[in-house]
């Protein structure tokens, strides 16, 4: 009895109404991965490829998916062809091979990076480091870069003075070369970049003294850059056509500075409001009064209603971190109010505190036997007295 062939969508990991894009990026992980040259030898990653080339072959074209989502595997049982009947005639391997194969060539970039046209110059990574307020208000800062310059000896060409450079002869000027691989389905050609003249399509035979062939010199630069308000920590600000020069004429890349933000001791940052935690005294938070906040704009006045408890949470509206896109538009400010408990008390206070206590609710003796409770005109003998037996007691 034949082996039943598995759902084509379910090999290759996708839904059924997976799109072309979906489709083609599950074939090539599994391409990848079960290729018999990257499995020499292995029978089960070789039928596993066959299944899944099979699969991608059919829902991959339009017409043929269409078929199969209609009779299944019987649409194609008795057709032309190896696989039990199946064609693979029509199947669109070329870039998927081409990628794999360029991968296990050492190349593994997309078909357009081979091209000796114009491309842009890679970009230059730096870091500056800001305090809080200059990442909240935007600030100006100094960066010293190594930048290359064109060497003024050969014009950039990169050849001694008197030479040019010479046509390549690995790969006749045209910046690519192709190799061949056999595969299942025949010969796979992959295109990658010269590694003679690095896809340019010249070599230099005399090298300039100055620039050793490059075409440019090094030379340290320093540049003042717009740090913009609102920035956060690990943000990065751009500076274009300031990076590395391009190849082929192309531009130059971008210069990208990383900002670090050093630590404030009193405010917290969370996208674009500030944090921070206030002390007021007890007799603030019972009677109410004014406290002074600090806030990244200077000091401001809070008027603390009567009874506020300890924790409690206020806002100040648009005295946060401005926006990136429009700095008149801010973020807030929560200010956590803590009661303050001295440490310290004169007798005199503490005796008020007493005093206090006994009018608002006797909380100093709610943990004593009412019987031990002080009467009104016991000594300060009598009391300790009372403390004393009380300790007996407990650890008796």
């Amino acid at each position: 009895m034949a082996e039943q062939k598995r759902d084509y969508y379910e090999v290759l990991g996708v839904s059924k109404g997976a799109d072309d894009a979906e489709i083609k990026k599950a074939y090539r992980a599994l391409a990848k991965k079960y290729h018999p040259d990257m499995n020499p030898g292995d029978k089960e990653a070789e039928k596993k490829f066959k299944e899944a080339s099979e699969a991608y072959a059919v829902l991959s074209d339009a017409d043929k998916r269409r078929q199969y989502d209609q009779f299944g595997h019987a649409a194609f049982e008795g057709g032309a062809g190896g696989g039990g009947g199946f064609d693979f005639t029509g199947a669109d391997f070329g870039d998927i091979f081409g990628d794999i194969f360029g991968d296990l060539f050492g190349g593994g970039r997309s078909r357009s990076a081979y091209s000796n046209g114009p491309m842009k110059g890679a970009n230059l990574r730096t870091s500056v480091r800001i305090s809080f307020e200059e990442a909240v208000f935007g600030c100006k800062k100094e960066i010293e870069l190594n930048v290359k310059e064109t060497c003024k000896t050969c014009s950039g060409s990169g050849a001694k003075p008197g030479t040019s450079p010479e046509t390549c002869a690995k790969c006749g000027g045209k910046g690519q070369v192709v190799y061949t691989s056999q595969s299942l389905f025949g010969t796979v050609r992959n295109v990658q970049t010269c590694p003679d003249c690095q896809g340019s399509g010249k070599t230099i035979k005399d090298k300039c003294a100055d620039c050793r062939g490059t075409g440019y010199i090094t030379m340290k630069k320093r540049y003042s850059v717009d740090i913009p308000a609102g920035i956060d920590n690990g943000q990065s600000t751009r500076m274009p056509g300031l990076g590395e020069p391009g190849v082929n004429g192309g531009p130059r890349g971008d210069v990208l500075i990383e900002v670090i933000v050093g630590r404030h001791p009193i405010f917290q940052r969370q996208d674009f409001d500030i944090y921070s935690t206030v002390p007021m005294s007890f007799a603030v938070a019972a009677l109410g009064g004014e406290i002074l906040i600090d806030t990244v704009d200077g000091k401001v006045i809070y008027d603390v209603k009567p009874g506020t408890q300890t924790d409690t949470r206020v806002r100040l509206r648009g005295k946060g971190v401005p926006s990136w896109r429009n700095k008149d538009v801010r973020g807030d400010h929560y200010v956590t109010l803590v009661v303050q408990v001295p440490d310290k008390l004169k007798p005199e206070a503490k005796e008020l505190l007493r005093q206090f206590d006994e009018h608002t609710g006797n909380t100093l003796n709610a943990a004593k036997p009412s019987s031990e409770q002080e009467q009104p005109g016991e000594g300060k003998e009598a009391k300790e007295g009372t403390k004393e037996g009380r300790k007996k007691k407990f650890w008796k």
